[in-house]
């Protein structure tokens, strides 16, 4: 018997995104994405879940984990500047600055945050 955790898959798919955003709130986020597993597989198609589930691979510590959806996110989507900023700061977590750096500056770009030019 699984114990406390079998409710976790319990309910509709919006009462467990709704369970995943109150663990995520509350800084669980290891059963945060225990419980954005089974939706982000369910919809595929939907970004919500799987960008929380990145987040919060990325707070518990399973950058390899948040890579991997990150990096799926970014196929499906890949004009989506907050999965480029998550991959780039992931990849510095893991200690992969250089590889970081082109998903940050595009990051950026995307988001209008063009470094500044001189006078010409």
């Amino acid at each position: 018997m699984n114990g406390p955790t079998t409710y976790l898959g319990h309910g509709t798919a919006a009462e467990r995104w709704e369970r995943a955003r109150l663990f995520f709130d509350a800084k669980e986020y290891a059963t945060a994405a225990r419980v954005l597993e089974p939706l982000a597989q369910e919809a595929p198609e939907q970004l919500a879940p799987r960008l929380l589930l990145a987040r919060a691979y990325y707070h518990s510590a399973q950058l390899s984990r948040a890579e991997a959806e990150l990096r799926a996110v970014l196929e499906r989507w890949p004009v989506e500047d907050y999965a480029q900023l998550m991959l780039g700061r992931t990849l510095e977590r893991l200690g992969r600055a250089a590889e970081a750096r082109p998903h940050l500056r595009m990051a950026s770009a995307m988001a209008g945050d063009l470094p500044e030019q001189g006078p010409e």
